[in-house]
């Protein structure tokens, strides 16, 4: 039986909808998303297995026009990194997004050497005209590439997608084992969460100073021999004055991101979870080598 495989990669500028669309793709929550920008920070891997078949996605950070930190360029390095492995690239966009001929990512895709397709995202949005507009448009940049329009959110044309992906992935073997969903362990997953919240939670800079580290992830038993999770994080932030805005008055509000970061990972492990949040600071981490490299940015 012919078996087909390969690398689909997702970019995009932040907050068009990449994570949701992998999710809607994959049909697990493999990237944390919210509705600020810049929440996908690590190039994530979900993987859709079949008998006669297995597309290794991969969702990236958005590409930043002018990245201010160290951790930002390492973010747009991710992305970069993205065209040296795909068999297929999907590039988002969404309504209202101006590119130009001379944008590299455009230029980049207009050479990209295997096929690219251009989703424009959250139609839902938007009327009959304005989206023949916008197919108009991205026809005319990439004359090349096949246009789609969906809304990942709503999963529409999603499976269309999906099925014209798989008659255009190349013949191959499975790179994973079929009953694998990503390449990531579970404890970073969980510390995805938990940045989830401090982005739903917490207003202005402070959830983009913030970075989440699992320190300790083990599972036992409770009195009653029901299966529990221990978690202990910690929580980085950029400067001295933003731990007592995360912590809050009286600790108020690491204890609701603590509550609802334990609801999230309990239905994320279907299990039981205590979970113990730390703050500390570490000044200017994300222009700091060394920090990077511990929280994963760089190699």
């Amino acid at each position: 039986m012919e078996h087909r495989s390969g690398f689909v990669n997702i970019i995009g500028r932040p907050n068009v909808g990449k994570s949701t669309l992998m999710n809607a793709l994959v049909g697990e929550r493999m990237s944390i998303i919210t509705n600020k920008p810049q929440t996908t920070r690590h190039r994530i891997i979900g993987i859709l297995s079949g008998d006669d078949f297995q597309i290794v996605f991969s969702d990236t950070p958005g590409l930043i026009g002018d990245p201010s930190y160290k951790m930002q360029k390492a973010m747009n390095r991710a992305v970069q990194s993205t065209f040296e492995d795909a068999d297929i690239m999907l590039f988002v966009t969404e309504p209202g997004e101006k590119y130009s001929e001379e944008d590299p990512l455009v230029a980049k895709l207009s050479s990209s050497e295997v096929p690219v397709f251009v989703l424009i995202n959250k139609i839902d949005r938007i009327s009959e005209d304005e989206l023949k507009r916008h197919r108009e448009k991205w026809e005319a940049l990439l004359p090349k590439a096949e246009i789609r329009s969906i809304s990942a959110l709503k999963k529409w044309n999603t499976e269309k997608l999906l099925e014209d992906l798989l008659n255009r992935l190349p013949e191959g073997p499975a790179y994973y084992p079929k009953d694998q969903l990503t390449d990531r362990y579970e404890r970073f997953f969980v510390s995805e969460i938990i940045r989830e919240k401090v982005l739903e939670l917490y207003k202005q800079e402070i959830p983009y100073s913030v970075e989440a580290i699992v320190n300790s992830f083990k599972e036992g038993k409770t009195r009653e021999g029901k299966a529990i999770v221990r978690i202990e994080a910690v929580l980085f932030v950029a400067r001295k004055s933003q731990k007592p805005i995360l912590i809050g008055k009286n600790g108020q509000a690491i204890k609701k991101l603590g509550m609802e970061a334990r609801k999230s990972i309990e239905q994320f492990l279907e299990k039981k979870v205590h979970l113990e949040l730390h703050v500390k600071v570490r000044e200017n981490w994300r222009d700091d080598e060394q920090y990077l490299k511990q929280f994963g940015y760089l190699e």
